[in-house]
């Protein structure tokens, strides 16, 4: 009797165990549960509060869906603004922003993408992968960031017309297709670590504008300005599928900022830049200023302060009268660059001929 009782009291201590032991689970599952359906729930009221702060920063300008945020921390961008594809700018600067979202590629209507002065160190692929999804973009603004390097892919950007690249310091090359850019007319890359002229940006059908200033460029191409063999599409059925013309090189270019870098020289095809009206070439190291650019007419402006300059040329001092406005001052001051470069080039050709009377002389 007494072993019957002790096996009894074993089997319900062991049912009873067992008992416990599935509720324990039970509860342990239904705890788990729970923190998830919290922590869903949380994520959900963060996302709709991300979306209702990012609402808050949409403004309507001239019929264009802008999202402006500034001096606000925002060192990601929520995956819920794929909401708001229907932005056409983005307007994001000193939000500390670390690097520009994949979900970019959604965004089928964006005309222009300005994220300078944050923390973005690379141009993602998406800006132009998942079917070119981004074939409408016309301006991208990255100046003032750390991008390290442009990849291939930006060259499938075929609408862009502006891209920004200043100050990123250590940006020194381009990818050869960036010549495929044949809507780019406005090319910053100023405050960059380039040693000399991309053959890609010389390459660039319809460049108008370019600030090449605060690099290391030592030299220009010799044969900037000269004609090329383009190869474009062909869209008539019963043509071949290329057709060809011939272009100059840089021949739309009438801006162009050369300040700040180390520069010796000029090539003597600058002055076949027929379109070309702006020069900035300040504070270079440049000894000569070479003779052809004496019949550039269309220059309306050209710099040569803070350069090395071999001869000692001093056009006469001139007042500005009191009553001059703003662009009569600038007209002057455009009108004295021309002249000096006029006349250093005379006095160099004068003192040429000096020097060879004197050699025939002595002979």
């Amino acid at each position: 009797m007494t072993v019957a009782a002790c096996g009894s009291v074993r089997s319900i201590k062991a049912l009873w165990e067992t008992r416990i032991k599935r509720r324990e689970e039970e509860q342990s599952r239904r705890s788990l549960r729970g923190g998830a359906m919290v922590r869903l729930s949380l994520g959900v009221w963060e996302d709709r509060a991300a979306l209702a702060r990012l609402k808050d920063k949409l403004q309507m300008e001239d019929g264009c869906l802008i999202l402006r945020i500034e001096h606000e921390e925002w060192k990601s961008l929520p995956s819920c603004l794929i909401q708001l594809r229907e932005v056409q700018e983005w307007q994001i600067h000193r939000a500390g922003l670390q690097k520009i979202p994949p979900f970019i590629s959604s965004f089928q209507s964006l005309l222009v993408l300005d994220l300078s002065r944050n923390g973005i160190s690379e141009i993602p692929k998406q800006i132009v992968l998942f079917s070119g999804k981004l074939t409408r973009l016309r301006e991208l603004m990255l100046n003032y960031n750390r991008i390290q390097f442009v990849p291939v892919e930006l060259s499938y950007c075929e609408s862009l017309e502006k891209l920004e690249l200043a100050m990123n310091r250590v940006l020194s090359c381009l990818p050869d297709q960036f010549r495929n850019l044949n809507r780019l007319q406005h090319l910053d890359l100023s405050m960059n670590d380039f040693t000399c002229l991309p053959d890609s940006v010389v390459g660039l059908p319809a460049l108008e504008w370019l600030d090449m200033g605060g690099n290391r460029l030592q030299h220009l191409p010799e044969d900037i300005h000269r004609l090329v063999l383009l190869s474009e599409p062909c869209t008539h059925p019963q043509l071949a599928s290329q057709q060809h013309r011939c272009v100059l090189r840089m021949g739309k270019l009438h801006t162009f900022w050369l300040q700040r870098n180390e520069l010796q020289k000029l090539p003597e095809n600058i002055s076949r830049m027929s379109g070309l009206d702006t020069l900035v070439l300040s504070s270079n190291r440049l000894k000569d200023i070479p003779p052809l650019m004496e019949d550039m007419s269309q220059l309306r402006f050209v710099n040569f302060r803070d350069n090395p300059l071999t001869l000692d040329v001093t056009l006469p001092s001139r007042k500005m009268e009191a009553n001059m406005d703003e662009e009569d001052q600038e007209d002057d001051r455009e009108m004295y660059g021309r002249e000096f470069m006029k006349l250093y080039i005379r006095e160099a050709r004068t003192r040429a001929y000096t020097v060879l009377d004197m050699h025939r002389t002595s002979r």
